[in-house]
């Protein structure tokens, strides 16, 4: 459906001169916000590739709309009730999820059109493909006292997870422009406002489930948030530019008249 939509875009005529297609991948962390509070650390590694699509309308400053289509991996990981004589045991998640971002894109243009300064401004929709997992708890326990495996796959249940996300996400970059080539830098931030697991309602399995869920009762809130760093290039539909470049104030005409002092009496 994005495809079919991009594609009746680019063929508009004069109008895909606005518009660039590229692609990106980058690498940056992964956490999570729960409540009630958790004692978490970021989750490094967390790589992210994607496509995306800019139009850019006529206005100068305004700058563009577009949409991503990316893989990004999440995660988070956070310490289990640490005591004197049991060291510090953690548990981690990573999350591969599909991303669409819509975002915003105001722009200014520095050095006769050759770079472009950019900020991201973004609402983000998400499915969580597939988990792993690690309990270090799980990792000391005697085969007779093991709940099963503490590292793996993890098991998506329709009552306990959510494989659906959304938020919102904010950042900026340069790009240098090269003919019809864009090659860019950006940081983006991922606010998740989600939950992982499903909230407000005891998860009556949580007793009885294997090492992958270290929660003894559902958090109230466990949205992820990943900051990630990202190269791209993306490729301008047309030669001559974008109409921006040439769309400039009207030059306001000064005041030619001039005031004759002549006759004028004290």
């Amino acid at each position: 459906m994005i495809c079919l939509f991009l594609g009746a875009v680019l063929c508009g005529g004069t109008a895909a001169a606005q518009h660039t297609l590229g692609v990106t991948g980058g690498y940056g962390y992964g956490n999570a916000r729960f409540y009630p509070d958790q004692e978490t650390r970021a989750v490094w590694g967390c790589y992210t590739a994607g496509v995306t699509w800019r139009y850019y309308g006529p206005q100068r400053f305004v700058g563009g709309f577009g949409i991503d289509f990316e893989y990004l991996q999440r995660g988070f990981s956070f310490l289990q009730n640490p005591t004197e004589e049991d060291p510090a045991k953690w548990y981690t998640r990573r999350v591969k999820s599909l991303m669409l971002p819509i975002v915003w894109q105001p722009h200014i243009y520095l050095f006769k059109n050759r770079m472009r300064v950019y900020l991201d401004a973004a609402v983000f929709f998400s499915y969580n493909i597939s988990s792993t997992f690690i309990n270090e708890q799980g990792s000391t326990v005697s085969p007779e006292q093991s709940k099963g495996p503490w590292r793996g796959e993890y098991d998506f249940k329709v009552v306990r997870d959510n494989r659906w996300g959304y938020g919102l996400a904010g950042g900026g970059g340069v790009a240098v422009l090269v003919k019809q080539l864009e090659f860019s830098v950006r940081v983006r931030y991922y606010f998740g406002y989600s939950d992982l697991l499903r909230n407000h309602n005891k998860y009556a399995g949580n007793t009885t489930d294997g090492y992958e869920n270290p929660f003894y009762t559902t958090p109230q809130r466990s949205p992820l948030d990943n900051l990630t760093f990202s190269i791209g290039v993306s490729y301008r539909f047309n030669k001559s530019g974008f109409t921006e470049w040439n769309n400039r104030p009207p030059k306001r005409d000064k005041n030619k008249e001039v005031f004759n002092y002549k006759g004028v009496t004290k």
